[in-house]
């Protein structure tokens, strides 16, 4: 965030050099103090918030097509004529660790249908899930650890 409020301010001050309070040249000034702020990420130590946007938009991208998918395989589940559900709670545990995080998880599992979130440990290591059909609960680990977490991760740290 204090890098976008960086941005502004480099932006306002590319108006004040320039003369122009125009704004073709205020989104000038932004888009120039954004190519500045790009390339001496390396020396802030942080990665720019034109890739965290990008690595958020990844995340946003993988909740759709999630959603689109599991959204086909629950309906399938309930149009079949046998309905063989195993449904169940499982734990899983925790790779992050900021209470931001763990409720977007949390949210994130609970708004792709088939899924929801239950609970979290009191110690924050381990939320646990309920699934319309848990019969193989560590696929389920693993699908929520390769995708939601890891695109978390990605995007927040």
């Amino acid at each position: 965030m204090t890098l976008f409020l960086i941005n502004i301010v480099l932006a306002l001050v590319w108006t004040v050099v320039t003369g122009s309070f125009t704004l073709v040249n205020l989104v000038f000034g932004f888009l120039l103090g954004a190519a500045s702020l790009h390339l001496t990420r390396a020396q802030i130590g942080t990665v720019g918030y034109v890739e965290r946007g990008g690595r958020v938009v990844s995340l946003l991208i993988l909740f759709l097509i999630e959603l689109v998918k599991s959204a086909w395989r629950v309906a399938v589940l309930v149009l079949s004529p046998r309905m063989q559900l195993t449904p169940g709670i499982f734990a899983y545990p925790l790779k992050v660790d900021r209470d931001f995080e763990i409720t977007l998880l949390a949210n994130l599992i609970t708004l792709t249908p088939g899924t929801l979130s239950v609970d979290v440990s009191e110690d924050r290591s381990t939320l646990y899930v309920h699934a319309i059909d848990a019969s193989d609960p560590e696929e389920a680990r693993a699908d929520i650890a390769n995708g939601f977490e890891r695109k978390i991760l990605e995007a927040f740290r």
